[in-house]
């Protein structure tokens, strides 16, 4: 038998090997996006079954200065919070676990006057500190803090500021390294993530990622969170692509409501 003809069989094997599992997966031909579904890619989808005990949700940044009209930064994410129902949403997200006991873990971002003396920052660091997002007098004053760009959107404050919603820790940058969600979670017995928030490329996905090494399951909320878009660079698409190739699975707002109301 030649070398070529070895070649051809075994591709034909590898052919028949792996069809079956890329048949699978277009019993799910789209995922959420946007407006509307989108064309998924013949990828794995591990999929997540939550358990109650073991799941929780994680919002991060649901602040005005994100997600506010009136927020600094309302003039880069508004469009795509607003295509994405952002708002909305993340407070289904909120009044579903309220409603079928699942806990609720919020990692916010805080600057505090100590830090606008680094010496140096990423580029959207330094945009932030420059435009005074998330600013706070400091870590133990609330004063100003009350409808500032820091605060959560009033229609949050029902679920938030219940006396059982977990508000972890400020983190600094983007991820959860410099705060202490996942001894929260830990702490709480949780295993399986449900995530949304702001903002979708820079810490909602810092925080996907880092979960993800800390050995959770993470599902990613599509349509509950949003990016900046700039001419050329839309930070929600950079972040989606990621979400799907990282995440046991990416959802739709109403379809993570229908699954966790059904949790016993």
């Amino acid at each position: 038998m030649s070398l070529i003809t070895r070649w051809i069989l075994a591709s034909l094997m590898a052919i028949a090997i792996f069809t079956p599992s890329l048949v699978a997966q277009t019993a799910k031909p789209t995922v959420p996006h946007y407006a509307g579904p989108r064309d998924d890619v013949p990828i794995p989808r591990p999929g997540m079954t939550p358990q109650k005990g073991r799941v929780g949700i994680v919002i991060t940044d649901p602040q005005n200065d994100f997600l506010s009209p009136k927020g600094v930064a309302w003039g880069v994410v508004g469009k795509s919070v607003e295509e994405n129902n952002t708002v909305e949403n993340i407070e289904t997200l909120l009044k579903t676990a309220k409603s079928s006991g699942i806990p609720v873990f919020v990692s916010p971002h805080y600057y505090y006057p100590q830090d606008h003396q680094w010496k140096f920052g990423g580029a959207l660091e330094v945009l932030m500190h420059n435009i005074g997002m998330f600013d706070r007098k400091g870590a133990l004053s609330r004063d100003g803090f009350i409808g500032s760009g820091a605060d959560w959107l009033d229609r949050y404050k029902p679920y938030i500021d219940d006396g059982k919603t977990v508000v972890t820790s400020p983190h600094k940058v983007f991820g959860p390294e410099s705060n202490d969600l996942v001894l929260q979670l830990r702490k709480a017995g949780v295993s399986q993530v449900i995530l949304g928030g702001m903002s979708a490329n820079l810490c909602t996905e810092s925080h996907l990622r880092e979960l993800l090494e800390q050995g959770f399951e993470v599902v990613v909320v599509a349509d509950a969170t949003a990016a900046a878009k700039l001419p050329g660079f839309d930070g929600y698409e950079a972040a989606f692509v990621n979400f799907r190739m990282l995440a046991s699975d990416v959802w739709s707002t109403s379809q993570t409501a229908k699954i966790l109301s059904t949790i016993k």
